[in-house]
């Protein structure tokens, strides 16, 4: 293993066991789900849009066990060795390799047909109604910012009308409509001063209560 080939850390594991399914041999159905987290960089873009595209989802875990046994004979098929093959069916049971005490999990990789069935991604970071609850916040900033553009450019350019302002606006993007936002602003404040509707009161000195005047 070389941390180079590594592309996100696995920090939390359980093992999760769901009684409504069932294994090929009859029993509940147990996996164990991981939970990972990666970087986005330029390195591994194409990496994230691949498992964003369901291309890569399958995976298989790296493992070291103890023994390895014979669902049939009960083997040690380390050790020993038998004649039963993985998939058959011997007097109605499946055959297949029990692998006992595990020692270590030392890697999770993406494959194209994984040695356990269904083995894969399950779920991402963001649901889905995360990433609408983020577009719905996008859009009203966006009508906001689109708002004040409006308001801002009616004292700077009164002779350019709303509705081609909105038409604009609508083929920006947020990065452009925040710096058009800003510079309409600036543009307003030169053009329209700030005015004080109150005049300066001249201090009263003669009045032993002036320190109480605002």
């Amino acid at each position: 293993m070389k941390s180079r080939d590594q592309s996100a850390r696995i920090y939390a594991a359980k093992v999760v066991t769901d009684s409504s399914r069932k294994t090929a041999d009859g029993e509940d159905y147990t996996y164990i789900e991981a939970k990972a987290y990666m970087v986005r960089t330029e390195k591994n873009k194409d990496l994230i849009t691949e498992i964003d595209a369901g291309i890569k989802k399958e995976t298989s875990v790296g493992c070291a066990v103890k023994d390895i046994s014979c669902s049939i004979c009960g083997k040690n098929i380390k050790t020993e060795g038998c004649e039963h093959k993985k998939g058959n069916v011997y007097g109605g049971k499946l055959c297949c390799y029990l692998l006992s005490e595990p020692t270590d999990a030392y890697e999770w990789s993406f494959v194209a047909v994984p040695a356990q069935k269904n083995a894969g991604i399950i779920k991402s970071f963001s649901p889905s109604h995360e990433k609408e609850k983020l577009a719905e916040w996008a859009r009203e900033y966006t009508d906001e910012l689109r708002t004040d553009i409006v308001r801002a450019a009616a004292s700077v350019v009164p002779a350019l009308q709303s509705d081609a302002l909105s038409e604009i606006c609508g083929a920006l993007s947020i990065k452009s409509l925040r710096a058009l936002r800003d510079a309409l602003r600036m543009s307003a404040q030169k053009n329209l001063p700030v005015v004080r509707q109150l005049e300066a009161v001249q201090p009263d000195n003669g009045s032993e209560n002036s320190e109480y005047k605002i």
